[in-house]
């Protein structure tokens, strides 16, 4: 696929994976690219780990379900870092950063070949399960883990949610001209 079929391909996939391994060389061309992400003032705040050790695995998704989380964590998982480092001003762009890196990563799973979705909003909710996950893998306390990207291929059909049409989310030359 070249780079547009795969963004407009991409979808967040929530479903059961089939029981077929990630080559670790795929975990590392899809961690690559998301080092490749640009990065605010350069800070380079996005740190990543891929977990494919099934005991391992097993551990985050017992921590996951004593959460009350019931996610697919597919064969493999890449765990997403950051580092809150103020560059420019009283601010600093860790979030863009992870953004950028996960989307990224999210384009290279599909290219080859895999599913994913960007899980947060749950692990980095009050009940700190984001942190529990970092503490399993040993992640020093000024690190954040922000979110995780199951890696697998879909044991069931991705579904595309429909997007508003364009003209009513992109115009040229000012807000809602054509």
């Amino acid at each position: 696929m070249n780079t547009l079929e795969v963004i407009k391909s991409r979808t967040s996939y929530r479903g059961k994976y089939k029981d077929t391994p990630v080559p670790r060389e795929d975990l590392l061309k899809i961690m690559e690219a998301g080092l490749a992400a640009p990065s605010g003032c350069n800070t380079q705040t996005t740190s990543l780990i891929a977990v494919d050790d099934p005991e391992i695995m097993g551990k985050l998704d017992k921590v996951m379900k004593e959460c009350g989380m019931k996610k697919h964590l597919g064969q493999a998982i890449i765990c997403v870092l950051t580092q809150e480092i103020v560059v420019y001003r009283g601010k600093a762009f860790n979030i863009q950063d992870y953004s950028a890196a996960i989307e990224n990563m999210l384009l290279a799973i599909v290219d080859l070949g895999y599913e994913s979705c960007w899980y947060e909003g749950e692990i980095t909710d009050e009940d700190q399960i984001g942190r529990k996950l970092a503490d399993v893998l040993g992640v020093p306390k000024d690190y954040e883990m922000i979110c995780f990207l199951p890696v697998g291929v879909a044991a069931e059909p991705t579904r595309h949610p429909s997007k508003k049409p364009f003209e009513e989310r992109a115009w040229f030359n000012g807000f809602g001209k054509v």
